[in-house]
């Protein structure tokens, strides 16, 4: 405790507590945009690597609970479907978080930031861009550029779905798919972050105090979730992915 407490003060404690369960309820609404509320908000207050460090743990977890809500065998399913996203985007995210200490972030949250806002806007707007069917080529390419920008920043999802609204996935399908491809990506993540020295014993205890207020708060963003159709649901998923695009640009333009 100590330790802990040697990094942060109670004060700080509170307001981390409060983020990760606003960011919890997002991502219980719309299924993604944790990691990207986390290091947005964190980062207000605490060094960019205790951040990034501190929105690991939550991040398995919650993830982790999504994938399973339907079960194993459909997780399972969805992983089989995906592998090619998840191998490129896996591949990438443990090389790219090698260089988190080295690399600046400006540039790479302003390569995905910009294209995701001018998407989101586009879908908005209501014209629409689909993809007619899933592309080997396109998914090696989106998910390793989701996995570049996820090692370093902790933010992978909005080009993951951006993919996956293109394809016009299904509203559950749609939320246990991207359980599965944020939680596998966040496990190479939590090793990957061991490897670079983000994660160790003076950070993994704030870590893991996150999880409790993450998971409180996508328990009550699902009840929503729920509850809503699924137009409703992709309004809902462009409107945060603007936010989060917008948030992206901001910080790479403001450092």
């Amino acid at each position: 405790m100590d330790i802990f407490f040697a990094f942060l003060t109670p004060q700080q404690m509170v307001f981390a507590f409060g983020i990760a369960l606003v960011a919890g309820f997002i991502k219980g609404v719309v299924g993604f945009a944790m990691p990207l509320v986390l290091i947005s908000g964190l980062t207000l207050f605490l060094p960019p690597e205790l951040a990034l460090a501190g929105l690991i743990f939550p991040t398995v977890a919650t993830n982790l609970f999504q994938a399973l809500r339907q079960g194993v065998q459909a997780a399972w399913a969805s992983t089989r479907m995906f592998k090619v996203f998840l191998i490129s985007g896996g591949i990438m995210l443990v090389l790219s978080a090698q260089m988190v200490r080295f690399l600046p972030t400006q540039v790479m949250v302003l390569v995905i930031g910009v294209p995701i806002t001018l998407f989101a806007l586009w879908q908005l707007s209501g014209r629409s861009f689909t993809l007619a069917q899933r592309s080997t080529k396109v998914e090696v390419l989106v998910g390793g550029f989701a996995g570049a920008v996820g090692g370093v920043s902790g933010v992978w999802g909005p080009p993951t779905v951006a993919y996956l609204t293109a394809l016009g996935t299904a509203k559950q399908d749609q939320m246990r798919v991207q359980g599965v491809i944020y939680g596998l990506g966040a496990v190479a993540l939590l090793f990957a972050h061991f490897g670079s020295g983000v994660l160790r014993s003076e950070t993994v205890p704030f870590s893991i105090a996150m999880i409790v207020p993450a998971l409180a708060g996508m328990w009550l963003g699902s009840q929503i979730m729920d509850r809503i159709d699924q137009a409703s649901f992709r309004k809902a998923t462009l409107v945060i992915l603007l936010i989060a695009g917008v948030n992206l640009v901001r910080r790479g333009l403001m450092g």
